[in-house]
């Protein structure tokens, strides 16, 4: 007689192999735009100098790598931890918010490491030598601050929520800067040297970028209008918009200096002239006609024809339709359209300095005449910054208006 053994029924894993898929599963690659900004980050640091020295602001520098700084560069190790190990952190909150703060912590210790370096090496205020940026401090600043924007994206918060993030990163980078404790940097003493004609190219420039975005804005929402009820309108208006969009913006300014010379010369009291804000005035307002036309285009073709048709039904004037469904309707496209227009504007006033017309563009190519980076940095940077700036008051101010009219 024969006894059948009972099947054996699978073992249960050990608490060994648990806790080794535990571990595996901790590791398993989570984010690979993470583990792409380490790779540049190591290459940054390993490769490229954080800080140049040179004699005078004319001399090229001496590249100072990471170790070979006289403070304790070892302590940036402690915010850059938690960014080294992003790529693998579990998608919560809590570890979004942990390389937040570690982003915004290795940035502000980058700036502060760069301005301690510059003292020591510099010595007293009025020392020739200067101390600047290098390719690493750069990308290493990138690349925090892409893994910062990674993170907000992983929270996914609301658009003033960002921003409020954001600035509340920014207040110890401000804090630096207005403490003195930067000063020594090449940076901030080609903007000491430069203070008055700092304030002068900020004032130009926004004086530039208002004066041709307003009324831009006024004759491109008439032109989109316009283009809206008429198809012979618009096949009229677009090529020649489009042609304008495509004359390189120096070649444009050129082709204006003669005929408002002539201008100047028949109405010598009005103040217009070939050079100066004039023609940049001019210039920077016809390249932004095409993007204020075609959104406002584009925003009243947008309204569905169900909506203009219950208005009409309801006894609304032409008038009335336009003021009270079509335009609340079109506003978020209208308006995301001045947003182009105005960093368009902010990038080309620039180019503006070439014809006299001031703004940034004379502190960048007065340092690029001198070979003088710190000076071009001190008239792109403010550039840049405008920019976002802009374009982020304009992004929350769309997405403000999109929610409440969605309530």
């Amino acid at each position: 007689m024969t006894v059948t053994q009972p099947a054996k029924l699978p073992s249960r894993p050990g608490k060994g192999a648990l806790r080794f898929v535990k571990l595996v599963t901790l590791f398993k690659l989570q984010n690979p735009v993470h583990l792409l900004l380490i790779f540049v980050a190591i290459f940054a640091c390993t490769a490229l100098p954080l800080l140049t020295t040179a004699p005078n602001r004319l001399l090229s520098g001496q590249g100072i790598l990471l170790y070979q700084l006289n403070t304790r560069f070892w302590l940036l190790a402690i915010p850059a931890l938690p960014l080294l190990l992003a790529p693998w952190l579990p998608p919560t909150r809590a570890s979004h918010t942990i390389v937040i703060i570690a982003a915004a912590c290795l940035s502000i210790g980058l700036l502060a490491f760069a301005g301690h370096e510059a003292r020591l090496r510099t010595g007293e205020i009025d020392s020739l030598v200067r101390v600047s940026f290098g390719g690493a401090f750069w990308l290493l600043l990138l690349t925090a601050w892409l893994q910062l924007a990674e993170a907000l994206h992983g929270l996914a918060l609301s658009l003033p929520m960002r921003v409020v993030v954001i600035l509340a990163a920014l207040i110890p980078v401000a804090a630096l800067i207005i403490s003195g404790r930067l000063d020594s940097l090449s940076l901030l003493k080609e903007y000491q040297n430069h203070r008055e004609a700092f304030d002068l190219a900020l004032l130009r420039h926004l004086q530039l970028v208002a004066f041709s975005v307003l009324p831009a804005v006024l004759i491109g929402a008439v032109l989109g209008m316009l283009s809206f009820r008429s198809r012979q309108a618009r096949k009229l208006l677009f090529p020649l918009l489009n042609t304008i969009q495509t004359i390189p913006s120096i070649a444009l300014f050129g082709l204006l200096i003669a005929p408002l010379a002539l201008l100047g010369s028949l109405l010598p009291q009005s103040g217009i002239g070939g050079i100066g804000q004039a023609p940049a005035l001019l210039a920077l307002t016809l390249y932004s006609l095409l993007p204020m036309t075609r959104g406002t285009l584009a925003g009243l073709e947008q309204v569905p024809p169900a909506v203009r048709d219950a208005a009409s039904g309801i006894g609304m004037s032409p008038r009335q339709i336009f003021f009270r469904v079509e335009l609340p309707l079109a506003l978020p496209i209208f308006l995301a359209s001045i947003r182009v227009t105005a960093v368009q504007a902010i990038g080309l006033a620039v180019v503006a300095a070439l014809i006299g017309a001031g703004g940034f563009g004379v502190l960048m190519f007065q340092g690029m005449s001198s070979s003088a980076l710190d000076l071009v940095l001190l008239g792109v940077i403010p550039v840049i910054l405008l920019a976002i700036g802009v374009d982020t008051l304009f992004k929350v101010a769309i997405s403000i208006f999109r929610g409440q009219s969605h309530d």
